[in-house]
């Protein structure tokens, strides 16, 4: 294994960005092993979400070397421990942050200590290598990939453009042409672009809803969508085979910008944009007359509000000023996730000031989207489930009446809701569920699309929403077009969306949502304690209750194994690298619960949704089967 010194050499040997030089240069000459162990021993990895770290020298964080260069390792996280587990709950009105007792915990810290120059963090070296070995391995993969190109985007975040600027360097130096958009953007943008133009692939730089001190660097395969495997792992190999900069790679003063291998596309991409989101919404548009609307939106300090201004051209709304334009630091919230407690507490102010009951909400790079409603003189912030069923009813109701329902397909992931399964099967349309995230949501739907049916919508409970007729991806733009869209049609019956919400859980059933995450101190910890479980009941494949419930399934798509299925071989693709164990029980309020290890954080996460007649039995069951999974004489206790 290298010394500290030896690798502490290897970078400033690497680097020409002077200030991540003198970065490692000052912690070698103050002689801190322990925050170079930290920057110089590990890799930042290189996986399905590309790459998202703090900005900061060394080789496990994000900067101009390892985005030109890249590489592959462990997770970047490290963990603090306490005397208590934070817990995030979604279900009930607004998200909200509580505390759950046990004797050995953790607390989420970033990679490194906060530094006072916290917007130059992410860094020319991670870059640089990210860059090329994503290069080398489309040439190889992507037929005529330098002639079809590369689009390149960026958000507003601390050094977004310059990152964008070097990976545009090392593109070019390869012989790729630039598709570069110019100025900010939010990330749908970037796979739009590349569907549009058939590019080989795009490159987002962008850290989403990560503070302020993160960014990131986020790939798009040629058909439009999130890499999955086996790309992600060529991608890291080809990183680590290209680790030596190329020296015109440091520069955007090498690129010609006015040959024929630049070209500036963002006018033309914006334009067949906005084009297709009004294609989208003319169905719904048809489905009842124009009505007048008020709402406030707020694009977290990010780049939605001139995109959303253009897609909602012909509606007025108020903003939340102090959150409208991008600034990178996000002054007035603690994390930019509209998710989070407090997040829309400004919006709701506004909202109050100018008696409006309607809030819409982007997260920093405009890929999700939120909304809450003044119910009966409270403030309720609907659940990612909730919104995604009301997008499912609305695409329902627009669907052309002489169309072959049986050819609509609508998709969620496995920790979604199974409300969108049961609207299938009593409405006659395509149903599939997928693993999580929008790599596997929008790669499935293209191949299901592919075999003849009408993939057109997606989501996932973490308020991510995807309409294919604009993007194979999640799209807060576009969501929150429709959702208006679709709000003037409840409201031309007297309804809001909420109360759209109770008609459908009428005809439908009810279903309630128990949602929550622990901070794990390790992965070792993590798989030790998925171990644990799946030995209670030896000699019995798995345990055969939870509480007082019978479990009447169990999936883990880690090993490989549902009772449910013939040869129980799970449908859904497994990977025993990672935990995840899914369980339905018996008892008043049928009950999904799903426990996974997080492949961003180190969290398990839980989801778990009770099915039931009325409101409340299905609340009561969610909320039991949580707290016997989380009780301290429980699995997770």
């Amino acid at each position: 294994m290298s010394s500290i010194e030896e690798l502490a050499a290897e970078w400033l040997r690497l680097d020409k960005d002077m200030e991540t030089y003198n970065e490692i240069q000052q912690l070698l000459a103050n002689h801190n092993r322990a925050e170079l162990e930290k920057r110089l021993r590990t890799r930042i990895a290189f996986g399905t979400a590309g790459l998202r770290a703090p900005m900061q020298a060394g080789f496990s964080s994000m900067n101009s070397l390892t985005v030109i260069q890249g590489s592959t390792s462990e997770k970047t996280c490290k963990i603090l421990l306490k005397p208590f587990i934070k817990l995030r709950t979604l279900h009930g009105s607004l998200a909200r942050s509580v505390a759950y007792h046990s004797s050995d915990v953790a607390v989420l810290l970033t990679q490194a200590p906060v530094q006072s120059k916290v917007v130059k963090k992410m860094r020319i070296l991670t870059l640089t290598q990210a860059s090329q070995g994503l290069a080398e391995y489309l040439t190889h993969t992507i037929s005529n990939a330098t002639k079809r190109g590369v689009i390149i985007g960026w958000d507003a975040r601390h050094q977004s453009a310059k990152f964008a600027s070097l990976v545009a360097a090392v593109f070019y130096a390869k012989g790729f042409k630039i598709l570069w958009l110019s100025d900010v953007v939010h990330t749908p943008l970037v796979p739009f672009a590349v569907t549009l133009t058939k590019a080989a692939a795009g490159v987002m730089i962008t850290a989403s809803h990560n503070p302020a001190k993160d960014n990131g660097y986020k790939v798009y395969w040629s058909n439009g969508s999130q890499i999955i495997p086996p790309h992600d792992a060529g991608i890291a190999a080809s990183i680590l085979e290209n680790l030596e900069p190329i020296r015109s790679a440091w520069t955007l003063e090498s690129v010609d910008r006015a040959s024929s291998s630049w070209y500036n596309c963002r006018d033309s991409i914006t334009k067949s944009y906005y084009d297709e989101i009004e294609q989208l919404i003319q169905p719904l548009k048809a489905l009842s007359p124009t009505m007048p609307l008020r709402f406030v939106y707020t694009p977290m300090h990010g780049v939605g509000e001139a995109f959303m201004r253009h897609a909602l051209h012909s509606i007025a709304y108020s903003e939340d000023q102090m959150q409208a334009k991008p600034d990178p630091t996000f002054p007035t919230v603690k994390f930019p996730n509209p998710e989070e407690k407090g997040a829309l507490d400004l919006a709701i102010a506004t909202a109050e000031a100018n008696h409006i009951n309607l809030i819409l909400a982007n997260d920093p790079d405009a890929d999700r989207f939120a909304f809450a409603e003044k119910v009966k003189g409270q403030w309720y912030q609907l659940t990612g489930n909730e919104i995604g069923i009301l997008f499912a009813s609305i695409i329902l109701d627009a669907y052309p009446k002489d169309a072959d329902i049986g050819r609509l397909a609508m998709f969620a992931s496995t920790v979604s809701s199974r409300m969108l399964a049961v609207m299938a099967e009593k409405e006659g349309f395509h149903f599939q569920e997928t693993l999580t995230g929008f790599k596997w949501l929008g790669n499935v739907a293209q191949d299901v699309q592919a075999q003849g049916y009408d993939a057109v919508y997606a989501f996932e409970e973490a308020i991510g929403y995807m309409f294919s007729r604009v993007v194979w991806d999640k799209d807060g733009i576009a969501a929150a077009t429709v959702f208006l869209t679709a709000c003037r049609h409840w409201m031309s019956m007297g309804l809001t969306p909420w109360s759209q919400l109770q008609q459908l859980y009428k005809k439908y059933g009810c279903f309630h949502s128990a949602n929550t995450y622990l901070l794990s101190p390790s992965p070792t910890t993590t798989t030790a304690i998925f171990t644990h479980i799946r030995a209670l009941s030896a000699p019995h494949p798995h345990p055969t209750h939870l509480g007082t419930r019978r479990i009447i399934r169990w999936r883990d798509l880690t090993t490989g194994f549902d009772s449910a299925t013939p040869g129980h071989a799970p449908t859904l693709p497994t990977d025993p690298t990672t935990q995840m164990i899914t369980i339905e029980l018996d008892g008043a309020g049928q009950v999904r619960a799903t426990m996974r290890a997080s492949g961003t954080e180190p969290k398990i996460k839980f989801y778990v949704e009770g099915r039931a007649d009325s409101e409340r039995v299905a609340k009561e069951a969610a909320e039991e089967v949580l707290e016997a999974l989380l009780g301290e004489e429980s699995w997770f206790g």
